[in-house]
């Protein structure tokens, strides 16, 4: 199905998002279900209730948008959820001196799975403190990098 460009889209959402504290994360088509998928955050998280309201206020919107062309789609709205992929700067800087996890395309050191502290970030690399060495590390060596899950 054709679909507008979902930069397009995003771009529409987060005029909406912006005043009212949600950051839209990503947005996502799934051509085979002919769904529109829209991730958001905010400071202290998401629920349900937080899903409903954007859910609801960019309902009739995004349908004057016209995303699909005039062909039936489902617009879902949801958390990105808690091991989420870190895509955007705002992502990396907001987690920097935190734990993170960082899955690697091919091995660095004999490993493809490292924990440590993100100590830096300048757009291309990141900066891993791990609990023998600190790390530089190439975006594009990056298969996935986000937050460290700890269960007590």
């Amino acid at each position: 199905m054709d679909v507008k460009p979902l930069c397009e889209i995003r771009a529409f959402i987060e005029g909406i998002a912006g005043p009212m504290g949600i950051e839209v994360v990503d947005v996502e088509w799934n051509d085979r279900s002919a769904e529109l998928t829209v991730y958001i955050d905010t400071e202290n998280g998401v629920d349900l209730d937080t899903c409903e309201k954007f859910h609801n206020a960019i309902m009739d919107p995004i349908d004057e948008l016209d995303p699909t062309y005039d062909k039936p789609y489902t617009l879902n709205v949801s958390s990105p959820g808690l091991d989420r992929p870190f895509k955007t700067d705002r992502d990396f800087e907001r987690n920097l001196n935190k734990e993170v996890e960082v899955k690697l395309y091919a091995p660095l050191k004999g490993k493809k799975y490292l924990e440590g502290m993100l100590t830096g970030y300048d757009g291309n690399c990141i900066t891993l403190k791990t609990e023998r060495e600190e790390l530089k590390i190439a975006l594009n060596k990056v298969a996935k990098i986000n937050k460290a899950i700890k269960f007590e």
